[in-house]
């Protein structure tokens, strides 16, 4: 299994870390994405090695090539929107696939410009409430939130929920169409 997390400088560095090191833990391969392919450093100072500029490839490649989308929160989230517009369309073209997309806290404003929540409900940092029902999501104030293929969590104290669900939902089969 191929887990891709996706992310900028000022990610919160346990919103990447503690789901990135679970995958491992559990034999995934995870990969990062970043806006220019360089390694990234989160709030507090924690740094983590790219494997990829976003860019590098057309966005469906991304859905066939991984298994799971990962978008972790803190500053980041909001930077990728302008730093790495087509990082959006990554989380659309996963989602066009129903692949499993994680978003935690502010991940869910990358979730916003794909233009995945219309229908669907969500969590994410309180802060986002009004953001998550603008773009046609039911807003869910719970530790972690799934809706097929999408799961979202609050914050950092939601990581242990929000990395099993993540987990359940990418070790499902993928049901035909």
């Amino acid at each position: 299994m191929k887990g891709l997390i996706v992310t900028t400088d000022g990610f919160e560095d346990s919103e990447f870390s503690y789901p990135f090191y679970r995958l491992r833990e559990e034999g995934w391969d995870v990969d990062v994405a970043t806006p220019d392919g360089e390694s990234v450093e989160g709030e507090h100072g924690y740094e983590f090695d790219a494997d990829w500029a976003i860019d590098a490839h057309q966005p469906d490649w991304w859905a066939a090539e991984y298994d799971l989308l990962v978008i972790p929160g803190g500053d980041a989230p909001e930077a990728l929107r302008t730093e790495a517009p087509e990082a959006a369309d990554v989380v659309a073209a996963f989602d066009a696939a129903d692949q499993p997309i994680a978003a935690i806290c502010h991940g869910a404003q990358l979730l916003v410009s794909a233009d995945v929540l219309e229908g669907r409900e969500a969590t994410g940092y309180w802060s986002l409430e009004v953001d998550v029902e603008n773009a046609g999501a039911t807003f869910v104030d719970d530790p972690v939130v799934v809706d097929g293929n999408l799961v979202t969590s609050r914050v950092p104290d939601d990581l242990p929920a929000f990395t099993t669900e993540l987990l359940n939902v990418a070790e499902k089969p993928a049901v035909p169409a």
